[in-house]
């Protein structure tokens, strides 16, 4: 499996995406949920084939966080419709996914088969892995009340809209911890500490305490969405730091393990 085979797979993927998001308006359950399985399995076809082509899990450049981007936001979509039946849900995670593909077909990478020793841990593709379906559910969340935020004024608020965004950041919020975690657990291994305030680990423990900080505030004042939309999308700007800003950050430049390569 090479990058230049990547537009055979996604092309397929997004049409089908797309098919369930219209059979989902059109209250075809079935079809819908077929449809948008059907996406996924082809999409984790490619990225499996990059896992065995590369002979590495798929997660060390940009690249190849996208794809996982790209896999996960119709996951969170397919949940969040079959919980709560969104009809709009399955256009919106499409839409989404199509941004990053796009921004992999027109912008693609040279992957490179080796991993330092570090990322040879059995702890790494977990915590990668989990690390971005909690990107892409926190970032469904944050997009969703970035449009009330922007359109609608306290009053109109749609209470069950913010019961998903809620849900979406409660579910979000608990991978990113677990994520942690395991990255915890990965370092102590590989290092021989569980924190060493590397300039990613900094971003990622500021990006979990807003989160909290969003729940605690919704908890505390339920009808006040305005100001909670605010921290939450505050909350999502120290995640894009945290995913690649610090890419960009002299204290991260020849220090940190997690920088990506931009390549």
């Amino acid at each position: 499996m090479t990058w230049e085979t990547f537009i055979y797979f996604a092309i397929p993927a997004v049409i089908s995406w797309a098919a369930g998001a219209y059979f989902a308006f059109k209250n075809k359950t079935t079809s819908a949920y077929l449809f948008t399985i059907a996406g996924i399995l082809i999409f984790a076809a490619y990225i499996a084939g990059m896992w065995i082509s590369l002979e590495r899990p798929p997660l060390r450049t940009m690249g190849e966080t996208r794809l996982w981007y790209s896999f996960f936001l119709p996951v969170a979509g397919l949940l969040t419709y079959m919980r709560w039946k969104f009809k709009w849900i399955l256009s919106f995670s499409t839409v989404l996914a199509l941004v990053f593909i796009c921004v992999n077909i027109f912008k693609p990478e040279i992957h490179n088969k080796t991993l330092m020793p570090a990322l040879q841990s059995p702890w790494f593709a977990p915590h990668v892995i989990i690390y971005m379906f909690s990107y892409a559910v926190l970032g469904a969340a944050t997009i969703i009340g970035l449009y009330f935020l922007i359109r609608k004024e306290d009053k109109n608020f749609n209470v069950e809209v913010m019961n998903l965004i809620d849900n979406l950041v409660y579910v979000g919020t608990a991978f990113l911890s677990m994520g942690m975690l395991i990255g915890a657990v990965w370092a102590k291994d590989a290092w021989g500490h569980y924190w060493s305030w590397d300039p990613k680990e900094t971003w990622a423990a500021a990006t979990w305490l807003g989160f909290l900080i969003y729940i605690h505030y919704r908890n505390h004042k339920p009808k006040n969405f305005r100001n909670a939309l605010v921290v939450l999308v505050f909350s999502f700007i120290l995640l894009q730091v945290c995913w690649y800003g610090i890419n960009y950050l002299p204290s991260a430049k020849g220090v940190s393990i997690h920088t990506y390569s931009l390549d």
